[in-house]
């Protein structure tokens, strides 16, 4: 069924600028390829979700979840016959633009950016691989195709009123079509994403002794999951028996995702891939139902995790970390590396300037950034 309308790499519509094909990868695999090899994503190592990056070897870091994302989109997009290189690439992607301090910097960036227009991770992510990747002698950025920046900017669906400038930016010069959803591809990592995080944040939340496991087992699926384990294991080990329980509800998720996705493209009959595109609404989703049970999970984990009285202390620390880099750079550029300076010399006002700062501070590390506050900050003061 989904080798109609799957996405062919040789039908791509190709990169912006023209390259020569390769005479062993296909021009999804390189995409790919490039992404792995960038600088964006080997800084993902030191970028947390929820935690920071000090606090705990066993925590997820933006790579370990991109990973995991990666693994769940071609295991959905294997089964629903679409093109695996594609959806491992926009999975790969999708969290390159995250700033340091996961959600918490991305909130503070945004604000600091609110009078230059604003700061968005997935527009971020689109910048980096069109712009502030520089490695390459004939272009900037990673020169990827245009499904695989198509999947990076609207995987999560159409993007549609005022666009962030990162986004703008580039879709002026090479149309992304932003008022359609994206490939099947992108959708299979974009549900690939909400299964990755929805699995992990309940991991990380036990092990932080967040909530118990008890509270654990009350939730929505989560209940039928420890009954399975109980009725298949009885007196099985703590450690095992919650991590069994959340194996099955990983499960769950998926086969959800497939029935649902698979009733979905046969309802739709695409005859190619824009067929998906500009059908109305999205080919890739989770049940009504299941649905509805992970918003209670999301709201569990809202209150007793990413609003925990510990999570909200560090909140404020790294808040004020960003807050005052940003000031700080703005004022004095001559504290910036040389490769910034640079660019900072071109600029002609200060929403570029401020753009350019933003663009290293959200490019820093977790450990990165605490590291430059404390050496650029003494008691508060410079």
């Amino acid at each position: 069924m989904g080798e109609i309308f799957c996405s062919n790499p040789k039908l791509s519509r190709g990169r912006l600028f023209l390259e020569e094909e390769s005479t062993f990868r296909s021009a999804y695999q390189r995409d790919r390829d490039r992404i792995i090899h960038s600088s964006a994503f080997r800084r993902l190592k030191h970028k947390t979700q929820v935690f920071i990056e000090h606090e705990g070897d066993y925590y997820r870091t933006r790579l370990t979840h991109s990973i995991e994302v990666a693994q769940v989109a071609r295991t959905i997009s294997g089964v629903l016959g679409l093109n695996s290189e594609l959806t491992e690439a926009v999975a790969l992607a999708h969290d390159l633009g995250h700033p340091p301090f996961g959600h918490t910097g991305e909130e503070a960036l945004n604000e600091l950016m609110a009078p230059y227009g604003g700061f968005d991770h997935n527009a971020q992510a689109l910048r980096i691989v069109t712009r502030l990747e520089r490695h390459y002698a004939c272009f900037d950025g990673l020169n990827l195709t245009w499904e695989t920046l198509e999947g990076i900017a609207k995987h999560n669906g159409p993007v549609t009123g005022a666009l962030p400038y990162a986004l703008s930016e580039y879709n002026d010069n090479h149309d992304l079509e932003l008022d359609s959803f994206a490939s099947a591809e992108a959708q299979v990592a974009a549900l690939a994403d909400d299964i990755a995080y929805n699995s992990h944040d309940l991991h990380d939340g036990l092990r932080a002794e967040l909530f118990s496991t008890d509270e654990l087992a009350e939730l929505p699926v989560l209940e039928d999951c420890f009954a399975r384990v109980d009725t298949k294991y009885p007196g099985l080990n703590f450690y095992r028996r919650r991590h069994e329980a959340l194996r099955r509800f990983f499960g769950v998720l998926v086969e959800d995702v497939i029935s649902v996705s698979q009733a979905n493209l046969s309802d739709l009959h695409p005859q190619n891939a824009s067929d998906v595109r500009w059908a109305g609404r999205p080919m890739i989703q989770f049940s009504g139902p299941l649905w509805a049970e992970l918003k209670v999970i999301r709201k569990f984990l809202f209150y007793h995790m990413y609003r925990a009285p510990s999570v909200i202390i560090m909140r404020k620390e790294v808040t004020k970390a960003v807050n005052d880099l940003f000031s700080l750079f703005m004022k004095q550029t001559d504290l910036l590396p040389k490769q910034w300076r640079a660019d900072v010399a071109e600029v002609e006002d200060k929403t570029a300037l401020a753009r350019i700062v933003a663009d290293y501070i959200s490019g820093m590390t977790d450990r990165f950034a605490l590291q430059e506050h404390k050496r650029l900050f003494k008691g508060g003061e410079i």
